[in-house]
């Protein structure tokens, strides 16, 4: 008997008993499912974090440092970075302040949808450039500004729309804790929706003044936190390293400082999302073993059933071999239909998965790869779990196989 024989007599088989064969089947099904579906969300939850942390801008590094006697480190750490030009892109202060904005009558404060007022920060001309800002409208902050105090400000787009709506505010006055500030420039929209969307909403929501009007705002001493942007991720080593060693020299032994870049915490986060769907995948994985058990039993329970089959074959010359193949192929069916069952399940599990739990604005899908796998283990399944039952079939001898009843 060849191949295309046997396979035509396994899908005879599984068709015989319908009701039995899903019931079977189900457990290969709801396994599939569950893997596609759980490893999916969690792939998708960590493209959606890859994607804030790129929104943030890339190849960042943060740089703390504080002196006991609170003299202000900014121009010399300013004026290091400028001597590294093939490692440095730019440098800003990255304080915040904490004031009312408002614009006549409208009070940023009384905005309970992005959690009161915005976010000041304290930035030097080259905030944009450090934090992935791109300019919509107007201009940005510039060196003069931070040199001589100008009380001017670059709004984010979300507090755009907030204080003048469709109006124009470049050229408008707004006042911050009460000082009045120009409205020189409006930044783009950073980021999308999704589960991520209230964080995006904040990048949005924000101020930026030149950080040399704190004079003017309610701030706690000088600038301690700074960021540094890397002219490329090759480059971010050896800008750690010399922007490490020259903190600790301007600290001394007279304050405390750290250097550290956000990838730092992005790898952890990789880890520990790999690590997740290993997890979850495996206990997905458990409800597959249990399918696959299932198969062993309905397995065995056929071999019972059509003991008489097989004695017939075994006494006009079928071999044990030809017996096996027969009865893995049929093993192999049942779980390969099974499992494509449980990829349309998980496809549709995966979409609603992404729309409810990660709020997703884009389809979520399994990965091709994902897909292929579960499709190839689930058919792997039926040939390991059907060998016993199939060796067993072979097994018998074609006297006692006649006789049974």
């Amino acid at each position: 008997m060849n191949l295309k024989q046997a396979f035509k007599m396994s899908m005879q088989s599984v068709t015989a008993n319908k009701v039995r064969s899903f019931l079977t089947m189900l457990g290969i099904i709801i396994g599939v499912a569950a893997v596609m579906i759980m490893v999916s969300v969690v792939q998708g939850g960590n493209k959606e974090m890859q994607e804030y942390y790129r929104s943030m801008g890339t190849n960042k590094i943060q740089i703390y440092a504080y002196r006991y006697n609170q003299v202000d480190m900014t121009e010399d750490i300013y004026r290091y970075c400028l001597t590294m030009p093939d490692l440095v892109a730019g440098f800003t202060p990255a304080g915040t302040a904490y004031a009312t904005v408002r614009y006549r009558t409208t009070n940023c404060d009384n905005n309970e949808e992005m959690y009161g007022g915005p976010t000041i920060y304290l930035g030097s001309d080259q905030f944009s450039i450090c934090n992935n800002y791109q300019l919509a409208s107007g201009r940005d902050i510039s060196y003069l500004d931070c040199e001589r105090y100008n009380k001017v400000v670059v709004l984010g787009s979300k507090l755009k729309e907030y204080l003048f709506q469709a109006q124009d505010p470049v050229g408008q006055k707004i006042t911050i804790g009460g000082q009045s500030f120009e409205v020189i420039g409006t930044y783009e929209s950073i980021g999308g929706g999704g589960s991520y969307a209230n964080a995006y909403d904040r990048m949005n929501y924000v101020a930026v003044v030149p950080y040399t009007a704190s004079r003017y705002l309610e701030t706690y001493g000088p600038p301690s936190q700074f960021v540094v942007k890397a002219t490329s991720a090759d480059t971010m080593n050896a800008a750690i390293t010399h922007l490490g060693t020259y903190v600790a020299g301007l600290v001394g032994n007279n304050g405390d400082f750290q250097v550290y870049t956000d990838e730092t915490w992005q790898q952890e986060s990789q880890q520990q999302t790999n690590l997740q769907s290993m997890i979850l995948g495996g206990i997905a994985g458990i409800s597959l073993l249990v399918g696959g058990i299932g198969i062993m039993n309905i397995m065995l329970v056929t071999v019972t059933e059509r003991t008489r089959e097989i004695g017939i074959r075994k006494a006009i010359g079928g071999s044990r071999r030809s017996i096996i193949v027969q009865f893995l192929i049929e093993a192999a069916v049942l779980c390969g239909v099974g499992g494509i069952f449980g990829v349309i399940l998980g496809y549709l599990g995966t979409i609603i998965a992404g729309k409810l739990l990660l709020q997703m604005e884009e389809i979520l899908l399994p990965s091709a790869a994902l897909t292929v796998g579960a499709l190839a283990f689930s058919a792997l399944l039926g040939v390991g779990f059907g060998m016993y039952p199939a060796v067993k079939a072979s097994g018998l001898q074609p006297v006692d196989a006649l006789r049974a009843e």
